[in-house]
């Protein structure tokens, strides 16, 4: 069969800007544009579509904050995401130490009955004591996530006679227990900012945060810490690498 040229596919205007803007957004994210964003003009020869797609690309970029735009000044990049490893198992100080000092406001420490789901994630009896932290996480004077913590009594106890306005409770961790952390498992998904949390975060009632569970256990597969984190999704990108598993090999 003779090869025929692809049908062009008409599609709204909406439709067009919308993975435009998602380009536009990697390409900030990655670092382009550290003065100001090409013309109007420019941007719809780079992405072969009308001045109005890319005017429409660019105004769902200034909702979300991510650009200024002016009639005199041009487009210019308002701020620029975090990035936030999938990777490694390490904390927010490990993670962020490029890109300033992350200190922590301690907003609760207490030890209480542990919850149902929370004893079951950290495998006690039910009813069993655990230690909670609260923790409003900052890099430099920028909030950047509120970290709700339950920690397994025996390492609870001792993590919470160190600093913790300094320190990240991985390191503290695998201090006081004398083992290594050795796996967690994760799950991300997006949820709107309730007015607490928005308030603490300083973000708008309903913005975007990404919400993180990750229940980490030390090296011989003993479940010692479930942290729930939500994070400012203006602000953070999480990112990782993967690998796709060839069929009939094993995973060990």
């Amino acid at each position: 069969m003779a090869a025929t040229d692809p049908t062009p596919i008409r599609r709204a205007r909406a439709d067009q800007a919308r993975p435009v803007a998602d380009l536009l957004r990697h390409q900030i994210h990655a670092g382009g544009y550290p003065d100001s964003l090409p013309s109007e003009t420019e941007l719809a020869a780079e992405f072969a579509v009308s001045r109005n797609t890319i005017r429409e690309a660019l105004g769902v970029l200034k909702d979300e904050g991510l650009i200024d735009r002016g009639t005199r000044v041009g487009t210019h990049v308002a701020v620029r995401k975090l990035d936030h490893g999938l990777d490694a198992l390490v904390g927010l100080k490990e993670t962020f130490k490029h890109y300033g000092e992350v200190r922590n406001e301690v907003r609760a420490v207490l030890t209480m009955a542990a919850p149902p789901a929370v004893a079951r994630k950290l495998e006690l009896a039910p009813g069993s004591e655990i230690v909670y932290i609260e923790r409003l996480r900052y890099l430099g004077d920028l909030p950047l996530s509120l970290d709700l913590t339950y920690l397994a009594p025996d390492i609870g106890e001792q993590v919470i006679t160190h600093p913790l306005e300094t320190n990240d409770v991985f390191a503290l961790i695998e201090q006081v227990s004398g083992r290594q952390l050795g796996s967690a498992a994760l799950a991300l998904e997006a949820i709107a900012a309730d007015p607490h949390s928005a308030d603490t975060l300083q973000v708008p009632d309903g913005a975007a945060l990404l919400m993180l569970e990750r229940l980490t256990s030390l090296d011989d597969g003993r479940p010692v810490d479930l942290e729930y984190i939500r994070m400012r999704g203006d602000r953070i990108t999480m990112r990782g690498n993967l690998s796709r598993k060839q069929p009939g090999r094993s995973s060990e």
